[in-house]
């Protein structure tokens, strides 16, 4: 098996050689009702779903090829909140009131991100199989205030394929967060999406800036492309 980059932006992913499947985890960060989907906590909002929508089948295209791949991780994530709340910032509670779709609150796909309610959950077309890894977060993080460091350590994994909503929120935190703790990073942009457009174009360009600050940018087509090497 030949040794194989991603075309990226602004270097070839990873910097140091070629995809290593047993290294590498792609991450399906927050794909809920309640970020994509009708009555959830993004449309109550008022924010357009197609925006975050889109990013459904680029993802489902990837993650039908990973999933073939022997070695490969997936990983996903879901933001939402202990049903008494106990987990949920005060100023956070305020904010998302403020907003007009206060967290915990009723509304036509149950509680707003709140675990264990129909917009919490991840949409059908991306549902976890048996067997791949899913990480309940009460933030915007995916590390913070949960067990996804140590699952990535105890698992060799050193490389990251970042997917999910929203671009400048959950998967940018995401992404500085991983990159602070020494992960190799990719972003990609068709399989991101944002509920404005100006924040995720601006979000992609803030990591391809200082060299790759926080890694690389990329897309599915580039990394389905890499991967008919395996």
């Amino acid at each position: 098996m030949r040794s194989v980059q991603i075309e990226a932006r602004p270097y070839k992913w990873p910097y140091d050689g070629g995809i290593v499947p047993e290294r590498t985890a792609l991450m399906v960060i927050d794909m809920q009702t309640d970020f994509c989907g009708p009555g959830g906590y993004v449309a109550r909002m008022g924010y357009d779903i197609s925006l975050t929508a889109r990013a459904i089948k680029p993802i489902r295209r990837l993650l039908d090829r990973v999933r073939r791949i022997e070695g490969f991780t997936v990983i996903h994530t879901r933001e939402g909140h202990r049903p008494d709340l106990s987990d949920l910032p005060e100023n956070k509670r305020w904010r998302s009131r403020l907003a007009g779709a206060e967290i915990g609150s009723r509304g036509p796909m149950g509680r707003i991100l709140v675990r264990g309610e129909p917009g919490w959950d991840i949409v059908e077309e991306l549902k976890p199989l048996e067997g791949e890894i899913v990480i309940d977060k009460p933030g915007k993080g995916s590390f913070y205030a949960t067990d996804l460091d140590i699952i990535l350590r105890s698992r060799g994994i050193t490389h990251l394929i970042l997917t999910g909503i929203t671009t400048d929120v959950c998967v940018h935190t995401t992404m500085r967060e991983a990159n602070d703790r020494g992960y190799e990073c990719l972003i990609l942009e068709d399989c991101t999406g944002a509920t404005d457009e100006g924040n995720h174009l601006a979000a992609l360009k803030m990591v391809t800036m200082q060299g790759g600050v926080f890694g690389c940018v990329s897309s599915s087509e580039h990394v389905l492309k890499a991967l008919e090497a395996f």
